[in-house]
């Protein structure tokens, strides 16, 4: 269970006021050597005082701490103010004077009071405001993790028992078949042995029918009966020859368990080494930064612009910077990123080329793609596209060699995604009027399969266009239910976004840097932004600016919104984030 975030020990929350009497206004300055706070114009007049033109005046946050009041054990009259260095003690002004400190080195102890005093609050100010709060986020990503093993282990499971159930419903079947066949045979031969029966029954009627005949015969007493009525040459006919049953044999099947288990296919531990957690990284804070001097911080100060990323965030309006044609497709309906001046472009007509960001087009090679986001550019710089008729998905390495690198089985993929985060690839499938977004590792291995909400209810249609958010969340433009369909890393489903009118297609949709979520509705011919919980924030475009046709949306690295128009070749480039 998580804990709650401890609270910052108290500190000032209000203005200081100035310490000398009767002034009321706020404090700015402190005197070090006498341990006054105090405004300017009483900075001014302190100094103006001969005794105190050799007082260290600082500004507040500089100051020295001052020394709790301390009596020396060994002058009981005075304060323990000094440290001596050869003997790491702290002792009074007097105790310097004994014999066996002669000839060491003191410090004074208000010095190192005030260092190890801000040492403490800047560790302190680390602890409560990155250690404990970056601690607990990692916590609840282990809880996340874990809530996500066991739905991938639920998942498991359950196909387990689906294959279970299908070898049982095969066992089934076949054994229906044998015993069918078994009745059959059983049947013929009964069959045959009733009419063997049944011969028998004649032959034996036969020969009751002789018997009587003869002992007819015998009884007479009549000579001639014998001489002229009894046939010559008599012959009983022979016994009906007949054949024995040839009954079937059972030939019983020779298998073991292991044959059983590669049947049912098994549960295979994952060869991926574990990755560590991303710990972000700590900056600098402003308690402690306003705890350096005043020379150190100037150097810290340039060093912290030089290397912090500028903070960006939505302009007020958005502004073109340029537009270009690409030679080889009539569309723009996807547009992949390559490097920061190269791009994947594909059409309606499964045209797909690489050009720079003059339009100058660098390759092009023909696929099965249509207006569906089926291409992506994976971190080693590799172009992953779907072929939906052959249903695999195609890898091309820089040595422009082409692989087919995942086979999707009964699946058609349509949109796929390389993630940015880890490198996994999300694809977007249909079946069967049924979608899906499967998660794929770098090496191909399939990872997750999302198609249902806890309720059991279908996410998916068709999912034709697919991202991924910096939060991890899987991002889908489903063509069929008009709808963006958000889910979290682990699957969950977080919401859906229907659009702002009557009537809302969403096409193309890509995340920024902010987390902001962008789709094309091809309905109105504008690009929804909305933030990174689904709230809808403004529409980048109107037809009344005299932007048309918008299907495809990409940001890159210098956060350049790339553009793209089903009815013609047009790239169109704008900012809208400063």
């Amino acid at each position: 269970m998580a804990h709650s975030k401890p609270k910052i020990p108290g500190t000032a929350q209000h203005f200081l006021e100035c310490g000398f009497e009767d002034c009321e206004r706020n404090c700015e300055f402190y005197c070090n050597s006498c341990h006054q706070q105090m405004c300017k114009p009483c900075r001014d007049q302190h100094l103006k005082i001969p005794e105190n033109k050799n007082h260290e005046v600082v500004i507040y946050q500089l100051r020295r701490r001052q020394l709790p009041v301390k009596k020396c054990k060994i002058h009981p009259t005075k304060e323990v103010d000094i440290y001596c260095k050869d003997c790491n003690i702290p002792l009074c002004s007097k105790c310097s004077t004994m014999q066996e400190h002669q000839r060491h080195c003191f410090i004074d102890l208000e010095s190192i009071y005030t260092e190890k005093f801000t040492l403490c609050q800047m560790e302190l100010h680390k602890i409560y405001n990155y250690f404990v709060p970056t601690s607990q986020d990692l916590q609840r990503e282990v809880q996340e993790d874990a809530t996500r093993v066991k739905q991938i282990m639920d998942s498991i499971r359950t196909s387990m028992k689906v294959e279970a159930e299908s070898l049982k419903n095969m066992v089934d079947t076949v054994l229906s078949d044998n015993m069918e066949e078994l009745n059959q045979i059983e049947k013929s031969l009964l069959e045959k042995l009733k009419s063997q029966e049944k011969t028998f029954d004649d032959y034996i009627a036969y020969l009751s029918d002789l018997v009587k005949e003869f002992q007819s015969y015998l009884s007479s007493t009549e000579l001639s009966n014998f001489t002229t009525q009894l046939p010559h040459n008599l012959k009983i006919k022979s016994i009906p020859e007949t054949t024995k049953p040839v009954t079937p044999e059972f030939s019983s099947a020779q298998y073991r368990k292991n044959d059983v288990a590669r049947l049912l296919g098994k549960v295979v531990k994952s060869d991926r080494n574990a990755e560590l957690r991303r710990v972000k990284s700590m900056e600098i804070f402003p308690i402690a930064a306003s705890m350096k001097s005043t020379s150190e911080q100037t150097k810290q100060d340039k060093d912290v612009k030089s290397d912090k990323k500028q903070t960006m965030s939505l302009s007020a309006s958005v502004t073109k910077v340029r537009e270009f044609k690409v030679p080889g497709v009539d569309h723009v309906y996807h547009v992949s990123l390559d490097q920061s001046d190269r791009l994947w472009i594909s059409d309606y007509w499964g045209n797909l080329v690489q050009t720079d960001l003059q339009g100058n087009v660098i390759q092009k090679i023909k696929t099965s793609g249509r207006d569906q986001g089926y291409h992506t550019v994976t971190q080693d710089r590799n172009l992953i596209f779907t072929d939906q008729d052959k249903k695999v998905i195609n890898r091309i390495t820089q040595d422009d060699n082409i692989t087919e690198f995942i086979k999707t089985g009964d699946w058609t993929p349509f949109s796929v995604h390389s993630s940015h985060i880890n490198g996994d690839l999300l694809v977007g499938m249909r079946k069967d009027r049924e979608g899906k977004v499967t998660r794929y590792n770098k090496t191909g291995k399939e990872l997750q399969n999302i198609q249902s909400n806890n309720k059991g209810q279908g996410l998916y249609r068709y999912p034709h266009y697919i991202t991924e958010n910096i939060n991890g969340d899987i991002c889908t433009s489903d063509y069929n239910k008009d709808v963006v369909v958000v889910v979290n890393k682990s699957g969950q489903h977080r919401f859906s976004y229907t659009g702002q009118e009557s009537r809302f297609v969403p096409y193309g949709i890509c995340t920024d840097v902010l987390g902001h979520i962008l789709v094309c509705d091809v309905s109105t011919d504008t690009v929804h932004l909305l933030d990174q919980d689904g709230q809808f924030l403004s529409l980048l475009f109107t037809r009344q600016q005299g932007v048309k046709f918008s299907c495809s949306v990409c940001v890159d690295d210098e956060n350049n919104l790339y553009v793209g128009q089903y009815n013609t070749n047009t790239l169109t480039v704008y900012k809208y984030l400063q």
